[in-house]
């Protein structure tokens, strides 16, 4: 199955150093969301947590649902990077979407803790907050929508594919697999590599043009 190079939309990119106030803020709020949860979270305990005064914070993020947009706009961002490294350009959909399987998996594994704080606090977010989440993933999202797109003009993905769902589906079957393996509920005879590989080979036969 050919396709065109994957994805190549750039990603939203914040400051990297290790040591940058802004850094710091990113991983105490990463550590605050997930230990007290978006309500009970405040940003005197997150600037606490990253050695800096209340003030600072207010001066990098305004306030507190932008922080946590932030938090996973950088998750999003080294994501996108790890699916750069490497041979990005294989123009196989199955091995490219087998390898973006991976690091989402990865991805949603490193940020468990914070993932299931907004799984179990999203009835209660302020409009605004879920207004700030959303664009934080949104990013992620169309590049794998691009991608598919990419895959309608090589004639490799079904022309009559609805590609918004498509990639909710395929996002959501690696969700599962995380949330299911860290509860221990996953059945013993399967292992994570036996179940990402099947995840991506049922996906990939419902994308594909039945040529193939």
């Amino acid at each position: 199955m050919q396709a065109s190079t994957y994805m190549n939309i750039e990603p939203p990119v914040l400051p990297k150093s290790p040591h940058s106030t802004q850094e710091r803020l990113l991983d105490a709020a990463a550590r605050v969301f997930a230990r007290d949860g978006l309500q009970r979270a405040t940003t005197r305990e997150i600037a606490s947590e990253a050695g800096v005064n209340e003030v600072t914070l207010f001066r990098h993020f305004h306030h507190k649902e932008n922080l946590l947009a932030a938090v996973f706009r950088r998750a999003a961002t080294d994501y996108a990077q790890a699916l750069g490294e490497g041979d990005s350009s294989t123009q196989d959909i199955h091995r490219d979407l087998l390898r973006c399987a991976r690091r989402y998996h990865e991805l949603l594994e490193a940020n468990e803790a914070l993932i299931r704080m907004l799984i179990g606090e999203a009835s209660r977010y302020p409009e605004h907050a879920r207004k700030v989440i959303h664009e934080a993933i949104q990013p992620l999202r169309m590049k794998l929508i691009g991608y598919l797109e990419a895959g309608k003009a090589a004639g490799a993905v079904r022309e009559a594919l609805d590609v918004g769902p498509a990639v909710d589906v395929f996002t959501g079957m690696l969700l599962a697999a995380m949330l299911r393996r860290t509860s221990q509920c996953a059945p013993a005879e399967y292992s994570r590599h036996d179940y990402l590989n099947t995840a991506v080979d049922v996906f990939v036969r419902g994308i594909q043009t039945e040529a193939r």
